[in-house]
């Protein structure tokens, strides 16, 4: 008997201008391992605390190709003129309803430029353009205004609040549900 693959985002590299999100290298883990350390993303996401050189090889060795064979995601460097400023990607894919969650993060290096912005919305129209994806969703911490003005800006629409529905170092948090549908006007 023959088994299919599970339907998988395609292996793209996706540009806009001087932003290019591609595949993340081994030559990224130093990197992801200095802005996985940065206090401002350590807030946000429950990372290994320190964060290691050898916990940022097994994100780009194992993690993000799992992902991506497994057709639950994709992750995504982003760089700005070439260098590595972060991280963007698709998680919790669901084919049958058409429906996945974008995750992202930017190094203190690559703040305060817009580029998370214009990540969020290449790769958000990629997925709905020309990956059978019909809605796309962001959860944010209520109390991460760089995160809620990203999707907000991003043309990302707030729906409501998830009570209790993440959690960081901190312990459980609220997130704000934002969402992008494939007829939604585009930003």
């Amino acid at each position: 008997m023959h088994t299919s693959a599970p339907p998988r985002f395609e292996d793209a590299v996706l540009r806009d201008g001087d932003l290019l999100l591609d595949a993340l290298t081994v030559l990224d883990a130093p990197r992801i391992a200095e802005a996985c350390n940065d206090p401002q993303t350590q807030r946000w996401l429950p990372l290994p605390t320190p964060y290691s050189h050898d916990d940022a090889l097994f994100y780009v060795n194992q993690m993000a190709h799992h992902s991506l064979d497994s057709g639950d995601g994709i992750e995504r460097a982003i760089r700005l003129d070439g260098d590595f400023v972060g991280v963007i990607g698709l998680k919790e894919t669901s084919r049958a309803a058409a429906k996945t969650e974008a995750g992202y993060w930017l190094a203190p290096w690559g703040r305060g430029q817009g580029v998370m912005t214009r990540a969020l919305r290449l790769l958000t129209d990629w997925a709905l353009d020309t990956q059978g994806i019909g809605r796309v969703e962001a959860h944010v911490a209520p109390e991460n205004g760089a995160s809620l003005g990203v999707a907000r800006r991003a043309g990302f629409i707030e729906e409501g609040l998830m009570r209790r529905a993440g959690f960081t170092h901190a312990g459980p948090t609220d997130l704000v549900l934002f969402s992008r549908l494939a007829d939604d006007p585009r930003p």
